[in-house]
């Protein structure tokens, strides 16, 4: 078994992707509202990425979600879907098919967007990257904003940096649910599992679909924000129990002399 030693759970990252981010500023153009864009979105997002990751989970991993149904009220209004952040490709894809018919998007790192080749389609599969300047800002606020009206789904992974086949949830801060809070929208989480199987080496993954959650009116917003972390966090911590295999073992290094 691979071991892996961090220090940091927050700020940590294990991705073996080498990529070269470039600048997110005023200049980087967020969303499109024209006919073309449109159909190169359905093009890219239904017809050739959808169909092969629904494949690629069922065949490589036995895919699996429970809890899909708490969605179905709510699928006439944007809302925010939180996971945990431990694959490079499942990540990106199963948040699409939770979802379903309803557009996903995911707000992702530069690096998704500054591939060769492939970061020019990634945009259109629904990568929201982050912004690097104000301005940059004022743009990536705007889309949120245009998304949501738009009776969207916009993915967060708050954990931020991946730790592949990480079994555990790792402490985030609250910061990203100041968008459900300023826009008052239901929180859902998801929280991927990995669970041995009986004839192959690669574990099944299986998706605890949960929520919704709501901001809690009457509190203070930075109050709001914590008590959404805290309860995503806590039903995320209780469904990561139900892991039972490990690929990766990760060893904090203080704990290596102890």
């Amino acid at each position: 078994m691979k071991t892996i030693y961090y220090d940091d759970e927050l700020n940590n990252e294990f991705s073996e992707a080498q990529i070269t981010p470039k600048k997110i500023d005023g200049n980087y153009k967020y969303y499109y509202t024209s006919i073309w864009k449109k159909i190169t979105h359905i093009f890219w997002y239904r017809i050739i990425a959808f169909p092969i990751a629904k494949a690629y989970l069922f065949f490589k991993f036995r895919h699996k979600m429970i809890g899909r149904k708490k969605l179905k009220k709510y699928k006439k209004v944007g809302y925010f879907i939180f996971g945990n952040h431990t694959h490079h490709l499942c990540d990106a894809v199963i948040p699409s098919m939770i979802n379903g018919m309803k557009d996903t998007y995911v707000i992702v790192h530069p690096n998704n967007v500054s591939m060769p080749y492939l970061g020019r389609v990634t945009p259109s599969l629904g990568a929201v990257p982050l912004p690097d300047d104000k301005e940059a800002t004022k743009n990536f606020v705007s889309c949120i904003e245009y998304r949501l009206k738009g009776k969207k789904a916009i993915c967060i992974y708050p954990e931020a940096h991946i730790w592949p086949f990480y079994t555990k949830i790792r402490p985030f801060l609250d910061t990203s649910f100041r968008y459900p809070v300023s826009y008052n929208t239901p929180v859902f989480c998801f929280t991927n599992t990995y669970q041995k199987r009986k004839h192959s080496k690669n574990p099944k993954v299986v998706t605890y679909i949960d929520g919704p959650f709501f901001p809690e009116e009457g509190l203070p917003k930075k109050e709001q924000r914590q008590k959404l972390r805290d309860e995503v966090y806590n039903t995320m911590v209780e469904r990561s129990k139900n892991s039972n295999v490990e690929l990766i073992k990760y060893v904090k290094k203080e704990k290596i002399n102890d």
